[in-house]
């Protein structure tokens, strides 16, 4: 058995969920998310918990399983708390700026970058070196804030570039003078 499909999903108070055959729809005070889950996958939903099970040991019913438990519970944790990550920018002149809800970037390139937010997603720009990216659905927020990553991502010689707070770049030696 999956370890982390086992375990049963806690339904905290205010949070509404309704499940129409495959589709899955969980409502809370930050918002609504619905999913299309595997048809295979059977989700009990119990007074204030939610179980995943799956009808059989063959491996994509194993592989399913804890994913599926692992969707929901971030759907459940993203209505009530939501999700955020935080990037830095590090080199000289680099900088954000928030004009309205979209962050525009000067990361060295000849013109500014801006970029726009979509489907609840929002953006804060505590200081001109740091974005935070937040939302209610994981995966948005995190595919937000690598394609805000992937404008100048940190190159290995010096560390410039826009990372994820917290991330380690390896570095790499310059160039070595001639050896004898």
């Amino acid at each position: 058995m999956s370890r982390i499909g086992r375990k049963p999903i806690q339904v905290p108070a205010g949070v509404d969920i309704k499940l129409d055959n495959t589709q899955l729809t969980v409502k809370g005070p930050k918002g609504t998310l619905t999913r299309e889950l595997h048809k295979d996958m059977k989700i009990v939903i119990a007074e204030n918990e939610i179980t995943v099970e799956r009808p059989s040991d063959n491996k994509m019913h194993r592989s399913l399983h804890g994913t599926t438990r692992s969707v929901v519970a971030n759907m459940v944790n993203g209505v009530t708390e939501g999700f955020s990550k935080s990037l830095e920018l590090v080199g000289v002149g680099y900088r954000a700026n928030k004009a309205g809800d979209k962050v525009v970037l000067n990361v060295g390139y000849s013109h500014p970058v801006e970029i726009n937010p979509e489907g609840g997603v929002e953006f804060e720009v505590p200081t001109n070196t740091k974005i935070i990216v937040k939302g209610i659905d994981k995966e948005l927020v995190g595919a937000f804030a690598a394609k805000i990553r992937s404008v100048r991502e940190p190159e290995p010689y010096k560390g410039k570039g826009i990372k994820y707070e917290g991330e380690r770049i390896l570095r790499k030696e310059g160039k070595a003078g001639k050896k004898k």
